[in-house]
């Protein structure tokens, strides 16, 4: 890395600054120019005050900025500065340093500002450190201002800059900054992981080791590149990283031990993870619920209870001891087994030992009651959180909805959103479009309406067919002024007027459904008629020894299937 930085900034003899450097520079001024639609001004100087005496330049320009607090300023304070890294190789004047004249702007640095010049300096990064050089000596300055920018880098997908950045910052002289070089590696290569650039990430730590013989990634480094590799179900790449890790004689902690046996248990790879346990303990590393309750999850998920409780047992002893997301594990593993009982048992041992259900570990009971059919469990289940004090969350409630309505159960569905509106859960779009067509089925008219009302008040637009279907029932029932009303408040908002092909209004279709059976009877008579040997009755070909019995035409079969589906 070293030999490349210095090719990058090789200097010609002449000029300690080379020639592309300033040209850049100028380049900078101008593009910024162009892009800002705001007037320059001269170096340092501010506008004439009418004021007999003269206000401090700084304390003006802060009073500017906390007044109009606008982007215009960010970007006026963009082109002073590039306009004084140009400068100061330039035409700034002797007596004046660059910190001098940056000093007189008043201008705060902050880390959206280094964002927004960084980019224009990456190829010729020198007036950069110079202006962060400035910077840490400000008292409004943030150091961890590189981390940043890296982090900010990544997410909006710009991997390069980012480790431009890194780059930059590793070229500081250590005694002007306060941030650690190895730490900043870390999070560049975690921020980049976590966005999902495990591979860009795991190539340019490759390439810092073969610019850099003597470096070697620290065990954050290696455990940072183990999880993305694992997110992205990358098992040999994972594999292959754990073995460089024992070459180059990097010792793994629990951080290491916990990633690699979660990665194994996601890949349903548990027996592997419980190799890797045992492993730990004859490394002397102790074990804890971060290592042991992945195993926990996979075991309960495949229905092997006897060794996730053998794995609790082994966590009681433990300094940490089994969690509530231990627990929770096994509730839901018994519950997709459909064994509640064995369910209840483990909610009673976890009460018992001190740990409150959550909302979560009751949503594996309610999801079980759904899936099943299991109406008055479910809801008695509900009635004794009630009674307990424990609050439901939004994800209880949509599965209590999905419960009553896969039954029909459109009266307690109503009660259940009712109860939903008072818990503080607002009903989401879906939920409220699917009341207005419960309420609707049962008749209960007035409170659709009113609950079609509170969806255009929360600025939710309803769909056009919860929409149409109950103006329909509104025609069909006789309450012609709330259609009325319906129609006036769908019209005042913007909305779609498409409608699925299944739909059909409201009103009496029986004759519309005799006339659709007449056509296919029509359609289908049509094709017998042109169709001859369609095909004989099966006795009559056992029966028959002739050999000029009829053979079925097949082309004219298909021509008749693909006829009767398109009717």
């Amino acid at each position: 890395m070293l030999i490349r930085l210095a090719q990058r900034f090789a200097r010609t003899p002449k000029n300690p600054i080379s020639i592309s450097i300033t040209n850049r520079l100028f380049s900078v001024s101008s593009s910024l120019e162009s892009f800002l639609p705001i007037p320059r001004n001269p170096l340092i100087k501010r506008p004439s005050q009418t004021h007999h005496s003269k206000p401090n330049s700084q304390s003006s320009h802060q009073n500017q900025d906390e007044q109009n607090p606008s982007p215009n300023f960010l970007q006026r304070d963009c082109i002073t500065i590039c306009n004084l890294l140009k400068g100061s190789y330039n035409n700034l004047s002797p007596e004046k340093t660059l910190e001098t004249a940056l000093d007189e702007t008043g201008i705060k640095p902050d880390s959206t500002l280094f964002q927004t010049i960084l980019p224009h300096f990456d190829s010729s990064p020198e007036p950069f450190l110079s202006l962060y050089k400035w910077a840490v000596k400000q008292p409004s300055f943030d150091p961890d201002t590189f981390a940043v920018l890296i982090k900010q880098y990544t997410r909006a997908g710009m991997t390069s800059t980012a480790i431009r950045t890194f780059e930059i910052a590793s070229e500081l002289d250590s005694s002007h900054y306060t941030f650690s070089i190895s730490s900043l590696f870390e999070t560049l290569m975690d921020s980049l992981c976590k966005e999902g650039h495990v591979r860009i990430a795991y190539e340019y730590c490759v390439e810092r080791r073969e610019l850099e013989p003597g470096w070697v990634p620290s065990v954050g480094v290696y455990n940072v590149l183990l999880e993305g590799w694992f997110r992205l179900g990358k098992l040999k790449q994972a594999e292959r990283l754990w073995e460089d890790m024992k070459t180059e004689n990097v010792a793994p902690n629990v951080v290491t031990y916990g990633t690699l046996v979660e990665g194994y248990c996601k890949l349903r790879r548990v027996e592997r993870a419980m190799e890797l346990v045992s492993e730990m303990k004859r490394e002397g590393i102790r074990s804890d619920a971060i290592v042991y309750n992945p195993i926990v999850d996979a075991l309960s998920e495949a229905g092997r209870f006897k060794e996730a409780l053998g794995m609790m047992e082994r966590l009681l002893v433990t300094e940490s001891g089994p969690t509530l997301s231990s627990y929770n594990s096994m509730v839901k593993g018994y519950c997709k087994a459909a064994d509640s009982a064995g369910a209840s048992k483990i909610l009673k041992m976890m009460i018992g030992r001190g740990f409150i259900p959550t909302a979560t570990t009751y949503n594996y009971f309610f999801r079980h009651f759904s899936k099943f059919g299991k109406i008055e469990e479910g809801m008695n289940l509900y009635s004794k959180m009630i009674e307990s004090g424990y609050l439901p969350d939004r994800l209880t409630y949509h599965l209590l909805i999905k419960m009553l309505s896969e039954v029909g159960r459109s009266d307690l569905v109503v009660q259940v959103c009712k109860d939903m509106r008072v818990k503080g859960h607002g009903l989401d779009p879906a939920t409220s479009s699917m009341l207005i067509h419960l309420l609707c089925n049962i008749r209960r008219f007035e409170e659709a309406c009113v609950e079609f009302e509170d969806m255009i008040r929360r600025g939710v637009v309803p769909q056009y067919l919860t929409y149409k279907k109950l103006f329909d029932e509104l025609k069909v029932a006789g309450m012609h002024e709330m259609a009325r009303k319906l129609s006036v408040q769908m019209s005042s908002i913007p909305h779609e007027m498409k409608l699925p092909n299944t739909y059909r209004g409201g009103g009496d279709r029986s004759q519309e459904m005799r006339t659709s059976i007449l056509r296919k009877a029509q359609a289908m008579s049509d094709v017998l008629k042109t169709s001859k040997n369609v095909w004989v009755p099966s006795k009559l070909r056992v029966l028959s020894k002739e050999p000029s019995e009829p053979r079925i035409d097949k082309q004219n079969v298909r021509r008749f299937s693909k006829d009767v589906k398109g009717v």
